[in-house]
């Protein structure tokens, strides 16, 4: 019920405006996103870089209507991509990108203006040495997702997907993209979804994670663990050695700001492991799906705010 609530809250003017308005809120922010300029996320890059860790980064945006705030979006990813290739980055550094946020949800002919938006950032990431994934979002946008995931690869193979096990469509969707050098990011879910298309129970959305992780350490690709449960982290590395992959045929990801320690540890065993920032004013859904990922996330803001008063 609470993560419920949190994630109708994500999607709401009016709390946004509340939470956005309370001046105790950012100094909490800052926990889970590295900044609000390109050279925040620079700096945040280089400090993961030199604990020996990689990073996807995303410029903050989503469900974008208008087209120049879909042309800036693409304008401020090259931005980012230059500047990664300039300080030497760019072996260590990729980016992430929501569809929604270059295009994908404009009334007309949104689909091939996130299309071509794409492109864009895609060409500017292979000039820099580096690759994009596509970040999927809620399930009415899976079938847009991996359709302009299909055509991007034409040209840009090395793209990335990623796919929510929560979905009851995932197990199929890992045997579709287990193929050859395909980048996979599984995770687990983190929007409200109705029963019909997704697991309620997480027991059940564990066990799909699992069936999934099988599916993609099994196939040829490339599978990218997103998850913080230990317990899929332990699984996910016996799966890798039963499969006979080498520690550069998979990667563990997590998110900036959660499990810090347990990053260190992973990285400093031999494992390579990425870690998702984030960064832009446009921080607030992004914000509350974090605190509905985990109980933990909203006690630590809770206690925060307590703590500033």
């Amino acid at each position: 019920m609470l993560r419920s609530t949190l994630l109708a809250a994500a999607r709401s003017q009016g709390v946004r405006r509340l939470v956005e308005a309370n001046p105790l809120t950012k100094p909490v922010v800052a926990r889970f996103v590295a900044g609000t300029t390109p050279e925040d996320a620079v700096r945040a890059t280089r400090a993961l870089r030199d604990q020996n860790m990689y990073v996807t980064l995303d410029h903050l945006g989503e469900d974008t209507l208008l087209a120049q705030q879909a042309a800036d979006t693409v304008h401020a990813y090259q931005q980012m991509l230059q500047a990664l290739s300039a300080e030497g980055l760019a072996d260590r550094a990729e980016v992430s990108v929501k569809l929604s946020a270059v295009g994908q949800f404009l009334p007309a002919d949104g689909e091939k203006i996130a299309l071509d938006n794409a492109r864009l950032i895609c060409e500017a990431a292979a000039a820099a040495g580096t690759t994009v994934t596509l970040d999927m979002e809620d399930h009415t946008t899976t079938d847009s997702t991996l359709g302009i995931l299909r055509d991007l690869r034409v040209d840009f193979p090395w793209v990335g997907a990623v796919l929510q096990a929560y979905l009851h469509r995932t197990e199929q969707d890992c045997r579709d993209l287990a193929g050859e050098g395909s980048r996979v990011r599984l995770c687990k879910g983190a929007y409200s979804e109705p029963a019909s298309v997704a697991y309620q129970d997480k027991a059940e959305v564990d066990r799909s994670y699992v069936r999934c992780l099988k599916i993609l350490m099994e196939g040829d690709g490339y599978p990218m663990v997103a998850s913080h449960d230990p317990r899929m982290v332990a699984i996910a590395a016996d799966l890798a050695a039963r499969s006979g992959r080498s520690a550069d045929s998979y990667e563990f990801q997590m998110l900036f700001g959660i499990r810090a320690e347990e990053q260190k540890r992973i990285a400093s065993e031999g494992n390579k492991l990425r870690v998702y920032v984030a960064y832009g004013d446009e921080w607030y859904g992004y914000f509350m799906r974090r605190l509905a990922e985990r109980p933990a996330n909203l006690v630590f803001f809770l206690r925060s705010l307590l703590s500033q008063n």
